[in-house]
């Protein structure tokens, strides 16, 4: 009977924190993923005009930086993540990459470039979606998708904030003033919201008790782990090589910085709805074909980008394709956790948002070295359709029943 009644009086307060942990995860995605990951690319033309660097150079950093960091640090966050909660990783976080923006902001050599992307890319495996993704699966069991939308909705805001703030103080303050305060509001935003985050008592996760014995070793002997591995990376590499290139595309099209901002913006505002829709579909139908419809989305839009140009191409492409990127990040933690159970998540999205920054950082460097060898975006988009299409296939040999695959396995 006292356990019983125990059992009554925490759920509440579970539920009482819901709220917040939504909250600290969609600040800290707003900042380190949407002003830190999707802002640094609106400075790339500063970048190619005042030090001369190529396309291929420009998106270089990125590259270097998450595979240098993710291979390393990608499994040891995870495990961090199991064993000791989410609440330190997303503060040490918030701190590496605001300093990195800041330091960026003042650095005057190549080496520098790479060194501060390296403590950037740091900040987003620390304080990014893994840990966010932990925090809220930790937390919620019902509605686990709407919660995980909603906290995604903050890299969709950040996204769309990101480009109008940095032109505007661009505008008025210069590039290097924009990009470091860039780099303090991403440390004001969301490092004291993850200092007061609490972890839930062990006995209160909201996962299934059977789900605690998934051993690492069976999620590596599942095929279903490679194809959700080798499926997200073809998705987000496509996304990526998109992403880190169109206000370089935009700037060819001679559209102003202003302009380039809006578009820019348009896309990480339509990513809201996106997530929202996403997330919704996720809680009502299986997950499996979620999956395949956005990454059918984020293929199917870029061919606007190869059309001859015509009244609102562009913004159309922005419309659709900023709804494919709004549920590609978020749909994969919902169906890792439906296939390996909540308690391994951590150690599964570790690997997994390995090899997807991998690929989200090679593709564009291909996209723009394909650039710089043809003087055209046309084949680097090309190449970006049938990987993303590639990835719709994956997915597909997917089990359209994904509950506890890797207990029978």
């Amino acid at each position: 009977m006292k356990n019983k009644t125990s059992s009554s009086v925490a759920e509440p307060s579970l539920r009482s924190s819901q709220p917040y942990v939504v909250a600290a995860a969609f600040f800290s995605l707003l900042a380190i993923v949407g002003f830190a990951l999707y802002g640094l690319p609106f400075f790339y033309d500063f970048f190619v005009r005042e030090f001369g660097w190529s396309r291929a150079v420009v998106t270089s950093g990125n590259a270097l930086g998450k595979l240098l960091v993710a291979p390393l640090f990608g499994f040891i966050a995870g495990w961090i993540i199991d064993r000791y909660g989410p609440r330190r990783m997303m503060m040490a976080g918030a701190l590496m990459a605001g300093s990195a923006l800041i330091g960026l902001s003042l650095m005057n050599s190549l080496g520098m470039f790479y060194l501060f992307y390296v403590l950037n890319a740091l900040g987003y495996v620390f304080g990014g979606p893994l840990p966010c993704q932990v925090l809220i699966s930790r937390w919620f069991s019902k509605n686990r998708g709407k919660a995980m939308g909603i906290a995604y909705l903050g890299i969709g805001t950040g996204g769309a904030l990101v480009p109008l703030i940095s032109a505007g103080l661009e505008k008025h303050i210069g590039w290097h003033l924009a990009l470091a305060s860039l780099g303090v509001l991403i440390i004001l935003i969301a490092f004291p919201l993850a200092f007061f985050i609490k972890e839930p008592p062990a006995d209160k996760i909201a996962v299934k008790k059977a789900e605690a014995n998934v051993p690492i070793k069976a999620i590596l002997s599942n095929r279903n782990f490679y194809l959700l591995a080798f499926g997200s990376m073809c998705s987000i590499g496509a996304v990526g090589g998109v992403n880190q290139h169109m206000k370089l595309y935009l700037r060819d099209l001679s559209f102003s910085q202003s302009q380039a901002a809006h578009v820019l913006s348009l896309i990480l505002l339509s990513s809201l709805l996106g997530r929202v829709l996403m997330g919704i579909l996720a809680d009502t139908m299986r997950r499996k074909y979620v999956m395949i419809l956005i990454y059918l989305i984020v293929g199917g839009s870029i061919p606007l980008l190869l059309m001859p140009d015509f009244p609102g191409r562009i913004y159309i492409f922005a419309s659709i394709f900023g709804i494919g990127l709004g549920g590609d990040y978020m749909i994969i933690p919902l169906m890792a956790g439906d296939l390996f159970g909540v308690r391994t998540l951590g150690r599964v999205m570790g690997i997994i948002l390995v090899a997807d920054g991998i690929a989200e950082s090679l593709m564009p460097m291909l996209v723009g070295r394909l650039y710089d060898v043809a003087g055209t975006y046309v084949i680097g988009f090309i190449v970006l359709i049938c990987v993303a299409l590639a990835g719709a296939l994956i997915v597909s040999f997917l089990p359209a029943e994904t509950k506890n695959t890797a207990l029978k396995s």
